[in-house]
C-alpha cells in the first residue's frame, strides 16, 4: 500500500495516519470553594435563621460563637418581608499565614448588609471562625448606595 493513497491531497510529509489524541473536556472542573466563601455561606445560614447557632460549634474559636449567638435573630431577617437573604459578594485577604480576613455583602430584598469575619487555621489545618460582625443600612430605591 503506497503512502500516496493514504495521505490527504496536498500533504507532502511522509507520516501516515495515526490515532487521534484524546480530547480535553471543555467543562472546567469545579474548584472547591475557598475557606472564606465556605464560611460566608455557613455564617449566612446561621445569621438568617436557616440553621441553629450550635451548627457552628466546631467551626468557631474564641468569642466567635458568642458573637454569633448575639447576632443570630429570634426572627430571621427577611421573614417579615418574605425575602430570603443571599450572599452577593465575598472577598478575603490573607494578612498573615494561617489567617484570612473576609468581608461579604448580603442582599435581603431592598436591604444590603455587610458581614466581616476572621478565620484562623489551627494546628490541625482546619479553618475556624475567630470573629464575626454584621452591619448594614437600608437602601432607598433610586438613591446612591452607602459611601
Amino acid at each position: 500500500m503506497s503512502t500516496d493513497r493514504t495521505r490527504p491531497a496536498g500533504r507532502r510529509d511522509q507520516r501516515g495516519p495515526r490515532s487521534v489524541p484524546p480530547q480535553r473536556s471543555r467543562r472546567t472542573a469545579q474548584r472547591p470553594p475557598r475557606p472564606h466563601q465556605w464560611f460566608a455561606e455557613r455564617l449566612l445560614a446561621v445569621l438568617s435563621g436557616q440553621r441553629p447557632v450550635h451548627w457552628m460549634l466546631g467551626h468557631t474559636v474564641g468569642d466567635a460563637y458568642d458573637q454569633l449567638a448575639e447576632l443570630a435573630p429570634s426572627a430571621p431577617p427577611g421573614a417579615a418581608r418574605g425575602s430570603r437573604p443571599v450572599l452577593r459578594h465575598c472577598r478575603g485577604a490573607q494578612p498573615a499565614t494561617g489567617v484570612v480576613e473576609a468581608f461579604a455583602s448580603i442582599a435581603e430584598g431592598d436591604r444590603v448588609r455587610a458581614m466581616a469575619f476572621r478565620l484562623e487555621q489551627g494546628d490541625d489545618r482546619r479553618w475556624r471562625c475567630a470573629a464575626v460582625e454584621l452591619g448594614g443600612e437600608r437602601l432607598a430605591v433610586g438613591s446612591p448606595g452607602p459611601r
